[in-house]
């Protein structure tokens, strides 16, 4: 089976019959079976993707198959999927079956989608490596010494080594274009509001989005349209009409913003940052306009993150204790000690370290000093980006400010791994949309990822400048 990049050559050969959607399947399961040592699926639903991969080539043939018809997706195991296994990585939601599909995971299969498994991931989408899974971590298929990114690792990983052609992950400050960067492929975060959340593990309710990885932008571009829309199940997802996201041939001139603060950051890696003026170049001498502007808050992103984030974590996490599903621990003497065992032994050391930060920051005393105070930053930093964005199509900056890092090197040190986030955080923080796209390798054969942030509700603007990046 020869390695497809789009669906469209996909849709291609399938119309042609010199493939089926069966023998497709078939031979994903045979690459996945080959990558298990990469640990990117936590369970693959072989003879489901069988079985609906048969009923799709007949549909094909009578000309009615949907939109996606050919793409095998993995899903993040934090995307509700009815009738199978959803634990978010986490040994406290072991055994627990969703009694309903996630909204993306239903646009998805409406349009003929085949999901063949669950993807590993951070544990409740906490972390920025994939070692925090209760199922182990994922490994890097570019280099299986280093991390995936997270949390969304799995998805990536699985793309990024051809395990299938697409995948969902989750963005709750930077898990799909982390990842995206650190496995060298396409990762997007949309809107907040654009993708209802209904059916994902919450971790922060105002931060949390799913989005595609894709091998293309036209991918990543259709699966973004399909996914989106408004949600009766959701309050937060948007009315607004979703457009049509694809790729325009001739996308005009673009206004590029550069943030000066990250440009001169001294924690962007030389190597990074030259690939970063590159690109500058290559889009001034193609009659782009680029322009260095202020953006000083930076540094703020990733504090107001945490404190905001684990404020939500702390509450969203309080329903796992033992009660109605999920981990129990059996040989508590009473009800409390229940509730303490079940919590302490059923999460993960990284989840209990954001409850308690959480909680903290929530805790009467300190509430109107964190919580408070962090609310009124995000308005700050929203604002400031609202006003580059009026005068500017997009935002260029960097995925990350490094490269994937080998395992274990920064789990002992919290901060650290938390600044990995520092230039993703902040789309999550304002809601705007944003996109990884792949920058190519340096010297050490690591990939790198450009960064795209684009207006509210402009995804279509978005991808048209992400392609000038190809």
């Amino acid at each position: 089976m020869k390695e497809y990049r789009k669906l469209t050559d996909i849709q291609h050969d399938l119309k042609a019959g010199d493939i089926t959607c069966a023998a497709l399947v078939s031979a994903y399961l045979e690459r996945i079976d080959q990558n298990q040592h990469l640990n990117a699926f936590i369970e693959v639903f072989a003879e489901e993707a069988l079985e609906k991969a048969k009923a799709l080539d007949e549909k094909i043939q009578a000309g009615k198959a949907g939109r996606l018809a050919g793409l095998i997706v993995g899903l993040k195991d934090n995307v509700a999927y009815e009738g199978h296994e959803l634990t978010a990585s986490s040994k406290i939601l072991q055994g627990f079956q969703s009694l309903f599909s996630a909204t993306v995971t239903q646009n998805l299969l409406n349009e003929d989608a085949i999901i063949i498994g669950r993807t590993n991931c951070d544990e409740f989408a906490m972390g920025s490596s994939n070692e925090t899974s209760f199922y182990g971590s994922v490994k890097n298929p570019l280099d299986v010494s280093r991390v995936p990114g997270g949390s969304s690792g799995g998805s990536a990983a699985a793309v990024a080594a051809n395990l299938c052609h697409a995948s969902i992950g989750t963005d709750t400050g930077g898990s799909i274009r982390q990842p995206a960067a650190y496995c060298g492929i396409y990762g997007m975060k949309p809107t907040y509001g654009r993708v209802s959340r209904h059916g994902l593990v919450a971790f922060a309710s105002s931060f949390d989005q799913a989005g595609p990885f894709a091998r293309s932008l036209e991918d990543l571009a259709l699966m973004t349209e399909i996914i989106s829309g408004s949600d009766e199940f959701d309050a937060t997802a948007s009315e607004r009409p979703v457009p049509n996201m694809q790729i325009p041939a001739e996308t005009g001139k673009k206004r590029f913003a550069i943030i000066k603060e990250v440009r001169n950051s001294e924690g962007l890696h030389p190597e990074i940052k030259a690939v970063f003026e590159r690109k500058i170049e290559s889009l001034l001498a193609a009659g782009h306009v680029v322009e260095e502007v202020s953006f000083p808050y930076i540094d703020y992103c990733i504090p107001t993150y945490y404190v905001l984030t684990t404020a939500e974590a702390s509450s969203n996490l309080s329903r796992y204790n033992g009660v109605t599903y999920g981990y129990r621990y059996e040989n508590a003497k009473d009800l409390e000690e229940m509730y303490k065992k079940t919590r302490s032994l059923g999460f993960g050391r990284e989840v209990k370290r954001r409850i308690m930060l959480g909680t903290f920051v929530l805790s009467e005393g300190y509430y109107d000093a964190y919580y408070s105070k962090a609310q009124k930053v995000r308005r700050v930093l929203r604002d400031s980006m609202e006003e580059i964005l009026k005068e500017y199509d997009v935002v260029l900056l960097p995925s990350t400010p490094s490269f994937p890092f080998q395992f274990g090197a920064k789990s002992t040190d919290p901060i650290e791994m938390y600044l990995e986030d520092i230039f993703t955080a902040a789309a999550n923080l304002t809601g705007h949309p944003a996109i990884s796209v792949p920058a190519g390798t340096a010297s050490n054969q690591l990939p790198m990822g450009m960064q795209l942030i684009g207006r509210l509700f402009d995804e279509p603007g978005l991808f048209a400048a992400a392609s000038l990046l190809n």
